[in-house]
């Protein structure tokens, strides 16, 4: 089992913790004074782990950007369940357009 977190989880209590309750921590590693060690970065899985968590920040990033999620002018739990679901529909379109796009022939 393992956890996949953002460079500011690199704190050595924060893996520690995490070791403790014996899961892998995948946490993006700093330059300088990394908490993570050879244990967990010598791993194929943990470079795996780092591509796929870019991925799906990709999604969050443009529902921000593009989508207008990062200043809602809506208040309420259901509208805003609303407009993220209307933006999570219009990048999955967004999406669906370059997954379905025929590769050229070179």
């Amino acid at each position: 089992m393992s956890i996949a977190a953002d460079r500011g989880y690199d704190t050595a209590d924060f893996v520690a913790g995490v070791r403790a309750l014996r899961v892998t921590p995948h946490v993006a590693a700093k330059k300088c004074g990394s908490a993570i060690d050879g244990r967990t970065s010598r791993h194929a899985g943990y470079a795996t782990s780092l591509r796929r968590r870019k991925l799906i920040e990709e999604g969050y990033g443009w529902m921000k950007d593009i989508g207008g999620l990062r200043k809602l002018r809506h208040r309420g739990q259901a509208k805003v369940a609303a407009v993220f679901t209307f933006t999570c529909a219009a990048y999955n379109l967004v999406r669906l357009r370059s997954l379905l796009a025929e590769p050229s022939s070179a």
